[in-house]
């Protein structure tokens, strides 16, 4: 004889202090979820790693007091106090002044904005002829592969150091005198130049790394979907393969934005870059070598200013690697 249980069906809380709430159904529950993209995702692995948020913090920073700083501290990069000649740091001149009395701090202030946007315009050239070459490269295979490959090869084989300088010296002025002539202004011209060849003699890395990417992804099982409907070749490189290569494109960038500020920095010091009049952080450095036996201070703070830049842009680049790597999950 067979025996009548009497079963209500219950749906457990399983979604936290939200499902608990009296009258609230799962279905509206669920609805209610915020919902994870894949950037909030990132930005949650992001924030994990302690190195990367701390370097991100240090740079906004930099950033902030370059671009903005000049509105709190106004004073001009250009005053020349002869009573004050390679002064030490103290309350009027917090970091000091140089060999002409000229504010340090503000010169380091004006100067990480050549440094900054030196770094920032030559990275995201070269990440995008990197990207152009390394996608076609990928995708196209044959003979489009070969040929682009071997002429990265060349660009590869160049020495960049003394490429750098022999263009530098021997076409610096002739910028110069472009620019003056056709903006008014020289330093535009010799800014275009340094962001130009830096540019030009970094993109090799990116194109690799995008070519090696393409070929791995163009086999895939959603590239060959998109193929049998019909799809054409710019879709399926635009729209389907290179939003997949998008987040090794962005720590590449993070990391040439560092080597950029560096070989800017170099060619500075080397006494090849900016006029004396500019003082980027490297030029700076080049104007201090000679005083810093005796007063170290004076490239001791742009010195500090280089470090913890590229510092804090290769702990984010670090972070966005991880953080935008599906197999590495917390």
């Amino acid at each position: 004889m067979s025996q009548a249980y009497d079963v209500t069906l219950t749906e457990e809380p399983i979604g936290g202090p939200l499902l608990n709430e009296p009258g609230l159904s799962m279905r509206d529950a669920q609805a209610s979820r915020q919902y994870r993209s894949l950037w909030g995702n990132a930005w949650r692995q992001f924030k994990m790693h302690h190195l990367a948020l701390a370097g991100l913090v240090t740079l906004v920073c930099i950033t902030a007091a370059c671009f903005i700083g000049t509105i709190f501290y106004p004073r001009e990069i250009d005053d020349i106090n002869f009573l004050m000649v390679d002064g030490s740091p103290s309350l009027h001149y917090p970091f000091g002044t140089d060999s002409l009395g000229q504010d340090i701090l503000a010169r380091i202030l004006w100067g990480g904005r050549i440094s900054l946007s030196v770094g920032l315009l030559s990275a995201l050239v070269a990440i995008s002829v990197g990207t152009m070459v390394g996608a076609m490269a990928g995708f196209y295979g044959g003979k489009v592969d070969g040929f682009l490959m071997r002429i990265t090869d060349l660009f590869i084989c160049l020495p960049q150091l003394p490429l750098l300088l022999l263009i530098s010296f021997l076409y610096r002025d002739k910028a110069y005198q472009w620019a003056d002539a056709r903006f008014g202004n020289g330093n535009i011209g010799i800014f275009i130049l340094i962001v130009g060849v830096i540019a030009l003699l970094n993109w090799m890395s990116t194109a690799r790394l995008v070519r090696a990417e393409f070929l791995r992804l163009k086999e895939k099982e959603f590239v060959e979907a998109a193929r049998s409907i019909g799809a054409k070749r710019s879709t399926m490189m635009m729209r389907h393969i290179l939003p997949n290569v998008f987040s090794q494109i962005i720590v590449a960038a993070t990391l040439a934005v560092g080597a950029a500020i560096i070989t800017e920095s170099t060619l500075s010091f080397l006494g090849l870059g900016f006029p004396s009049d500019v003082p980027t952080w490297g030029r700076m450095l080049y104007e201090a070598k000679d005083f810093f036996q005796f007063y170290p201070h004076e490239a001791l703070f742009p010195g500090l200013m280089i470090f913890l830049t590229v510092l804090s842009i290769n702990y984010i680049g670090d972070g966005l690697r991880d953080a935008l790597d599906p197999r590495k999950t917390r």
